[in-house]
């Protein structure tokens, strides 16, 4: 198991104490959270960095910590959903970054990596990627990473309640090549 990832620019690796600060800091800021039920405490912030961490230890994968110039700018990385769907179990990519660092091509360029991280050391066929239907942000960066909207795998988020603006999400797709 590797403990970073290295891009041009970027490097991903496992999470540190003091990443938690500036993580709360990206989870408080409504920009940032537009497309999630609500901005996040500390406490739930600092427990999504500890999951996010201990996904490594228990499935060899997880979402990254992201650095660009030795900072802390959010995460990229593999995760497996915790809920149920048609399209469950599957790995899904997920990023999150703090708004200092949108418009850079971060996002695709850590995204890029997890993919290749997923689909070589881990050795996976199919990695899926979802969003709320407004988020066409994170729908622009699955699409410049090579992934392919599903229509017919469009879903209600279970989680979210009947007539929740963010309950329908669609979903992406990517398969290893050869």
């Amino acid at each position: 198991m590797t403990n970073s990832i290295n891009t041009a620019r970027l490097v991903l690796r496992r999470w540190r104490e003091e990443d938690k600060e500036p993580f709360a800091a990206l989870n408080a800021d409504p920009a940032v959270m537009e497309h999630f039920p609500a901005t996040l405490s500390r406490e739930e912030s600092d427990a999504l960095a500890e999951r996010a961490d201990a996904g490594f230890d228990e499935r060899g994968f997880g979402w990254w910590a992201v650095e660009a110039d030795g900072e802390f700018i959010g995460f990229t990385g593999l995760q497996v959903p915790r809920f149920t769907a048609h399209f469950t179990p599957c790995v899904e990519i997920g990023w999150r970054l703090a708004r200092s660092a949108w418009g850079h091509g971060y996002a695709s360029e850590a995204a890029r990596a997890s993919l290749e991280d997923g689909f070589g050391r881990l050795g996976l066929t199919e990695i899926v990627s979802f969003t709320a239907v407004p988020n066409v942000r994170s729908q622009a960066v699955m699409r410049r990473i090579g992934m392919t909207h599903d229509p017919a795998g469009d879903f209600d988020h279970p989680v979210l309640p009947e007539g929740h603006p963010l309950r329908r999400h669609v979903l992406y797709r990517i398969r290893r090549q050869g």
